[in-house]
């Protein structure tokens, strides 16, 4: 009996692991944009949020972002690919920490450490693409292990005078 127990416990957990995908959140929804995201990491969901889905076409908005390390941060490189009817049409790619460098305020941070980041974020862009598409992110560090990932689904019907 007890055997028959110890399989059925291995054969749940093994399906709940296989099984696993992270909602989809959604970041803002208004009359003319949308913006939802998911994340692509099997292991770790994070939390992301926008103050106002209309500060965005200010081209400055207020953000904020949470999640616990999983691996440490000593360099960090993130690419972004912009995908419009499953083709990537556009990839950017820069790093974001490394040695005698930080752009950003957790560079350094250690494996378990909380990252929280509330505050503005400035787009260098004068208009967000109007139409529906995936904008995916991935943050890598220097052993090539993947940090957060996202995709981030944008339907913009924004007019822009």
């Amino acid at each position: 009996m007890k055997t028959s127990n110890v399989l059925v416990l291995i054969f749940v957990l093994l399906y709940i692991n296989a099984s696993t995908e992270w909602p989809t959140h959604t970041v803002c929804k208004e009359d003319n944009l949308e913006i939802y995201y998911k994340s692509c990491d099997s292991q770790q969901d994070f939390a992301f949020s926008i103050d106002h889905c209309s500060d965005i076409t200010t081209h400055t908005f207020n953000i904020r972002a949470a999640m616990v390390l999983r691996h440490s941060i000593k360099e960090l490189y993130v690419k972004v690919d912009l995908i419009i009817n499953g083709k990537t049409i556009l990839t950017y790619s820069e790093t974001l920490c490394e040695p005698g460098v930080s752009k950003l305020i957790f560079c350094g941070k250690k494996k378990g450490e909380h990252l929280y980041y509330e505050g503005p974020v400035t787009l260098g862009i004068k208009e967000i693409p109007q139409g529906d598409y995936t904008i995916s992110a991935k943050l890598t560090n220097e052993d090539h292990v993947t940090i957060a990932c996202a995709d981030f689904t944008v339907k913009n019907y924004l007019e822009y005078y």
